[in-house]
This record gives C-alpha cells, sequence and structure tokens, in this order.
C-alpha cells in the first residue's frame, strides 16, 4: 500500500486524535491505564511513518484540558507513563531525524513530566526531519483565548490597531506560531468530533475516522490508508472543481 502514495502530494501537517483506549483495555477486561500502557506501540508506528514517508508535522493529541476532570488515579498514572516513554523514546526519536515539540498549557504539568520534556526537546532540536508535536493540557478553545489575550495586550500596549488584526496576526499568536495548518486529521475509535482540537487549524483539514479500531491497534497501514484516502480527495478550499484545473 505504501508504495501507492504520492510523494509529491504529501500533506504537510498531519493531527491525530488518539482514541479508544480506554474501550480498548475494557473489552480486554482491564483497566483503562492498560489501554494507555499498549498505546505506545501505536504512537511509534504513527511518528515513524510519517518520518519515513517524509511529512514535516504530526501533531498527537495528547492530553487535553479536558482531561484533568478524569480520575486522579489515571491522571497519575497517565503523567507517570508520559515520563517514561519520553525517556525510553528518544533513541527511536533520534535514529528518525525527528524533532520534538509542545503546545498547550504545559506549565500545568507535573514538574518531572516538564523536566523529561525540555530534556527531549533540548535532545532533538538540531533534528531536520518529522516535527513531533505533542499538544498536552491543550485544547482548541484554550489556544484562542490565549491568542486572544496576546492581541489584546498587543493593541493595549499600542502596538496593534484593531484595524489590523487579520488572520495572518491570529496565526502568529496560536500555540502553532510558524506552523502549517493540518491538512490531514486522523481519530481511531470511531467517534465523529473533533473533540476541542485545534480548532482554528483544522478549517479545511481532510478528516478520516476509523470506525473500527481503538488506537493501540493502529499501524502504519493504517496510517498509508488514511493519506491515499487523503490524495483521493478534490481539496477546493471554497473554490469550484473548474477553478482549480491548471
Amino acid at each position: 500500500m505504501k508504495e501507492l502514495i504520492d510523494l509529491s502530494n504529501l500533506p504537510r501537517h498531519i493531527a491525530v486524535i488518539m482514541d479508544g483506549n480506554g474501550r480498548w483495555a475494557k473489552q480486554k477486561g482491564a483497566a483503562r491505564v492498560f489501554g494507555h500502557r499498549n498505546a505506545i506501540k501505536a504512537v511509534r508506528e504513527v511518528t515513524e511513518g510519517c518520518a519515513e514517508l517524509g511529512v514535516k508535522h504530526l501533531t498527537l493529541y495528547t492530553f487535553s484540558t479536558e482531561n484533568w476532570g478524569r480520575p486522579k488515579l489515571e491522571i497519575d498514572a497517565l503523567m507517570q507513563l508520559l515520563v517514561h516513554t519520553i525517556r525510553a523514546e528518544i533513541p527511536t526519536l533520534m535514529e528518525n531525524n525527528v524533532r520534538l515539540s509542545t503546545i498547550g498549557d504545559t506549565k500545568t504539568l507535573p514538574g518531572s513530566c516538564r523536566n523529561e520534556l525540555d530534556e527531549a526537546m533540548r535532545l532533538t532540536e538540531n533534528n531536520t526531519g518529522l516535527n513531533l508535536i505533542l499538544a498536552l493540557s491543550y485544547s482548541g478553545k484554550w489556544d484562542l483565548v490565549e491568542a486572544t489575550r496576546k492581541i489584546a495586550a498587543q493593541v493595549k500596549a499600542g502596538l496593534l490597531s484593531p484595524e489590523q488584526i487579520d488572520e495572518d496576526t491570529i496565526n502568529q499568536a496560536l500555540a502553532t506560531e510558524g506552523i502549517p495548518d493540518v491538512d490531514l486529521m486522523i481519530r481511531t475509535g470511531g467517534d465523529h468530533r473533533i473533540s476541542n482540537f485545534m480548532l482554528w487549524q483544522l478549517a479545511y483539514a481532510e478528516l478520516y475516522i476509523i470506525n473500527d479500531v481503538f488506537w493501540p491497534d493502529f499501524r502504519k497501514p493504517h496510517l498509508w490508508e488514511a493519506v491515499l484516502t487523503y490524495q483521493g480527495r478534490e481539496r477546493r478550499f471554497g473554490k469550484i472543481s473548474e477553478q482549480l484545473v491548471k
């Protein structure tokens, strides 16, 4: 399947809602955290798959602002898992020339998580391949609120007038400053919603929902299929088909 992909027409930015860990574990009669532990393989697969293709940016919805409302036991287990995973995956990131970065309100994360993230980003900052972005303590509404505050502060300081505010102003104030909007969003687990994820950046993204696969079972062939589906769609951006013909 991979050989069918047109490498000249890749999505620049793929985003993934990694859904279904808890339901996967429940099917197996295990606790939810068992699903989170078994999701690490899927993260490695999608990261390596995007790096192999030459995709420039991959954003994984790792922990949303709403996830803080989950049971404390699950949150604590997730944070511990995050620390151990980041530490263990650094050799894989280096081998695949992947640079790690984050978006979100990361100051709300435990200190151990922030330290591991900072170290991993420092070690991979000179890698020139895939930019792997972990959305941590992130939500689309949080991003827009923070961007609005930044712009309001600029207006208050006299650095910007309300009449000067345009799409570029907002793009530059978002957590994803300098990163292109999402071209392809993949969601596992079958739910057909974007769950407060990158609300501005998903404006014209192609959505690919996998109904019968939970995230722990996601593998490279699922990524290939998603990219092939993306390449088979006509992206009009509000225009009509005839206008796209060169």
